[in-house]
């Protein structure tokens, strides 16, 4: 039985099915289906003349291993933004044979360079959802992933060169990945049942922290191990090689991928109904209403609060532990990984609870997004403040922990449905 035959009780205010549509849909489990409906398919592509485009390894749905593969994605790409936090703890202790360290950088220069990749990153959010509608989503997505990882691979020979030779590569580093929360959220418009989109699109985004928990040790282990240039080198040749992967077995919409089933085809396609046929593009798109909408800018408090405390725990936190508690390079990086695993764990908790409450009618929506954003960032902020005035390694690394976890649940509590 499909998901959504498993799921007809449940009641989603945001996206509803008829009746009529979800009962033709219950008989999509029938084995007689694929016979009854004949699925034009697209031409093949070269590649799938030798590897028809499925996983080699299960066999999973199609829209299944695009989330799994977006995923995959997101987890490499936060991990590429672990790379200089962690290395640049040993790049700028690491002395050399006469005595100097190897990468001479003043705490401004560090400044600068772990700041420079949001100046792009700040750059390409709106713009990266208009290249998502005019172009298809998922070759806007697995481009700019690709790109990063590319341009990844130059950080280390520009560290050596010059300041702003790195910052350079860091802006376009950021740029690129401008564009990729965006795009996913194409992807989705196109491959997602809507009751199994947030379930989907929750699947996808969770690689992103789980990129956290992932690259702060990982990344530490190669630096120390090998050298400050290793994390760098490794998360390129990670991300060219899921591009590989992404190309091969990711397609902008069912109806252009030459091997998914019937049956999911047209479960997803009927249970999506007819999409407009015009995108929204800059011209037709409502500014003056979105700069003047107090629920906008609710959303925007909400993700600076959110993104300012994640990204400094993931620039900042190794250098905390090892100036602070004299920790080495690989210990750091494997506490600075303990508060965004409580938050990879938090978040769906979050999502579910959240859904709960809403769906008993214990609280409305609405009061449901205010509790959860302010509780959650308002005791975020306590904890960080025991982390500020602490001396205590257990305090600290406890408070940290704390901190991080609620703000997963206001991560949850986001006034955003995807």
């Amino acid at each position: 039985m499909c998901v959504l035959c498993r799921c007809s009780g449940v009641q989603y205010e945001e996206f509803e099915l008829e009746a009529s549509k979800i009962n033709n849909l219950k008989n999509v489990g029938d084995g007689t289906f694929d016979e009854e409906y004949e699925r034009v398919k697209p031409p093949l592509r070269r590649i799938d003349h030798y590897l028809p485009p499925d996983c080699p390894c299960c066999n999973m749905t199609k829209r299944f291993t695009m989330a799994l593969l977006a995923s995959i994605g997101f987890l490499i790409s936060f991990g590429i933004r672990c790379n200089m936090g962690v290395a640049v703890v040993e790049m700028t202790s690491n002395a050399t044979a006469t005595g100097q360290r190897e990468i001479d950088w003043s705490d401004d220069i560090v400044g600068v360079v772990d700041s420079s990749f949001f100046w792009g990153y700040l750059v390409t959010q709106i713009p990266g959802g208009l290249l998502a509608s005019r172009y298809p989503a998922h070759r806007v997505f697995g481009s700019a992933i690709t790109a990063s990882a590319v341009l990844n691979l130059f950080i280390p020979g520009a560290s050596r060169l010059h300041p702003v030779a790195v910052i350079a590569v860091r802006i376009l580093q950021g740029l690129v990945e401008g564009v990729t929360y965006p795009a996913c959220h194409g992807i989705w418009r196109s491959w997602s049942p809507p009751l199994e989109r947030s379930r989907l699109a929750t699947l996808a985004f969770c690689g992103s922290y789980a990129g956290a928990v992932l690259g702060m040790p990982l990344s530490a282990y190669l630096t120390e191990g090998i050298g400050w240039p290793a994390p760098f080198y490794f998360y390129g040749m990670a991300g060219i090689t899921w591009g590989f992967f992404w190309y091969w077995l990711a397609f902008e919409k069912p109806s252009t991928h030459p091997t998914i089933s019937a049956r999911e085809q047209l479960y997803i396609e009927e249970s999506l109904g007819k999409q407009p046929a015009l995108q929204p593009t800059f011209t037709s798109t409502p500014w003056r209403a979105i700069a003047t909408s107090m629920p906008v800018w609710a959303i925007i408090v909400a993700n600076i609060a959110r993104s300012w405390t994640f990204y400094l725990l993931i620039i900042s936190q190794p250098t905390y532990f090892t100036e602070v508690f004299r920790y080495d390079v690989a210990k750091s990086g494997t506490i600075s990984a303990l508060p965004h695993l409580v938050m990879t764990i938090v978040v769906p908790f979050g999502g579910q609870l959240a859904d709960h409450i809403r769906k008993n009618k214990i609280l409305s929506t609405t009061n449901v997004r205010k509790v959860f954003n302010c509780g959650g960032f308002g005791l975020e902020a306590v904890f960080l403040l025991v982390v500020a005035f602490s001396r205590s390694t257990t305090v600290a690394i406890t408070a940290l922990t704390l901190a991080v976890g609620f703000s997963g649940f206001a991560i949850s509590g986001y006034p955003i449905s995807v």
